[in-house]
């Protein structure tokens, strides 16, 4: 069995491809085959997400690549941005994993969300398609890809405001 302890940022060759749904790929500890069938062992830091295109070493050195796996989704579309908008805010309400593209949104398929958005306009078409969500807004991962995509960091620490201690 390979063992895999790290992310590899550098690029190379790929000894081995690892195709996972989103549900394995946010796990910290798990086993899965390459390609190939070879059983590989993952332990990586907790709240580590690997991404579609993320790459993995291996302890023997190999390197291997990983790839979101096709899945059962919904997508969303709407060519007004106010009906997206809308449908992002009642989902995020509901704290539904959400993939945000260009005029589409998309989640794991939910027949009773896919009700609710056709209810608020949009067109919804379930599919078999990779499913890459955002990350967490207070998430380090998150903070991390946002910072990388725009220059600077956009993390918060996270402030108990609300009405109660933790002590009870």
């Amino acid at each position: 069995m390979i063992r895999i302890r790290q992310k590899w940022l550098e690029d190379g060759a790929v000894d081995g491809r690892l195709v996972l749904p989103f549900d394995m790929r946010s796990r910290s500890r798990f086993r899965a085959r390459l390609l190939t069938g070879e059983e590989v062992g993952v332990i990586l830091p907790r709240g580590q997400v690997l991404r579609g295109g993320d790459r993995l070493r291996a302890e023997d050195g190999r390197i291997v690549a990983v790839d979101a796996a096709p899945e059962p989704v919904t997508t969303l579309h709407s060519a007004d941005s106010r009906v997206l908008a809308r449908a992002a805010y009642h989902l995020g309400n509901r704290h539904v994993a959400l993939q945000i593209g260009d005029g589409w949104l998309r989640y794991r398929h939910d027949h009773v969300l896919d009700d609710m958005a056709r209810g608020l306009g949009l067109r919804v078409i379930i599919e078999e398609a990779p499913f890459e969500p955002e990350p967490g807004a207070y998430s380090t991962a998150g903070a991390a890809e946002f910072a990388h995509s725009h220059g600077h960091s956009h993390s918060h620490p996270h402030v108990h405001a609300h009405g109660h201690d933790h002590d009870r």
